[in-house]
């Protein structure tokens, strides 16, 4: 087999999991409250320090596209569970900050959100889980450059 077909042949494995992981994801996500986007949102911002980050730099952990990221933070901030405020270090920057009712809505669907991802992951052993963080942090890695 050609490196290419390798490639073609280990990409569509790695596209036909993810896809397969992320409708049951879906279909078991235990809120009626967040949108697993919206909850994306929560989880990045729950990792920052300060619980807080560029709308830009915040755009490049999501799988949207910018307007898409702009909106969602906008009707995150009305609910109530982020604050939007005026980067002091670049006055055309937006920095989004969680607010403790995000923090506590985020918690609140991450246990049995991660309950949910533990048994679609329960098919590996420790040692695949550990190597398929590996395999996936390296193919990340040298996108990112």
């Amino acid at each position: 087999m050609s490196d290419r077909a390798a490639a073609v042949n280990a990409w569509e494995a790695l596209f036909r999991a993810q896809v397969s992981v992320l409708r049951q994801l879906h279909a078991e996500f235990p809120t009626g409250e967040l949108s697993l986007n919206e909850y994306d949102v929560l989880f990045n911002l729950s990792r920052q320090p300060e619980h807080q980050l560029r709308i830009r730099d915040l755009n490049r952990h999501l799988l949207l596209t910018q307007p898409s990221v702009s909106r969602l933070v906008d009707r995150l901030a009305t609910r109530g569970l982020l604050r939007k405020e005026a980067d002091p270090g670049d006055g055309r920057g937006t920095i989004v900050c969680l607010t403790d009712a995000g923090y506590e809505l985020f918690r609140a669907v991450a246990v049995p959100h991660s309950e949910s991802i533990a048994r679609q992951m329960a098919a590996l052993t420790p040692a695949e889980l550990a190597t398929l963080t590996t395999l996936t942090d390296k193919l990340r890695h040298g996108i990112e450059g």
